[in-house]
């Protein structure tokens, strides 16, 4: 594999997402590769009860302004640590495909992306983000399972 250039880190603000873009900022910081945060809005988001179905427009946006401002405050804690970083906010029925679809749109060279740990009926119930996009994306798939941030953390201090 070649050095990675650009690094795509899906953030569902998960712990387990979270810890993945730990893992995504240690990558770049070593390849001085640029870091593209994404997030995904359900294009058709379960509405909570005092939502009316009249206002589904601007819940969407206030979930997009929402996700915009969480990525932004990711992406400046990113940038004080030296690094590049730009954020895509999506709106989406399938959010592996949105990721792909940036993924693809931005020329990325890897993707970092955490996976929940579902298995069983629950993995075949509900599908999974993260499979889909292994299996599909045109790049490496760096796939991290819950704390994978911590191994990282003492890898670097071991070498160190």
């Amino acid at each position: 594999m070649l050095l990675p250039k650009r690094i795509l880190s899906p953030i569902d603000f998960s712990e387990d997402s979270l810890e993945a873009f730990d893992v995504a900022q240690d990558v770049a910081t070593r390849y001085g590769s640029e870091l593209m945060l994404v997030h995904a809005v359900p294009v058709i988001p379960k509405l909570p009860a005092d939502i009316s179905i009249f206002r589904e427009g601007q819940y969407e946006q206030e979930l997009i302004k929402d996700a915009e401002g969480r990525l932004e405050e990711l992406a400046q804690k990113a940038r004080a640590k030296g690094l590049q970083v730009r954020t895509a906010v999506g709106l989406a029925n399938d959010t592996a495909m949105e990721i792909l679809r940036t993924a693809d749109q931005e020329e990325v060279d890897l993707i970092v992306i955490a996976t929940h740990g579902m298995t069983g009926w629950r993995r075949l119930a509900f599908g999974s983000v993260t499979d889909k996009v292994v299996r599909t994306a045109d790049c490496p798939v760096l796939v991290l399972r819950k704390n994978a941030a911590e191994q990282s953390e003492k890898a670097t201090s071991a070498s160190a």
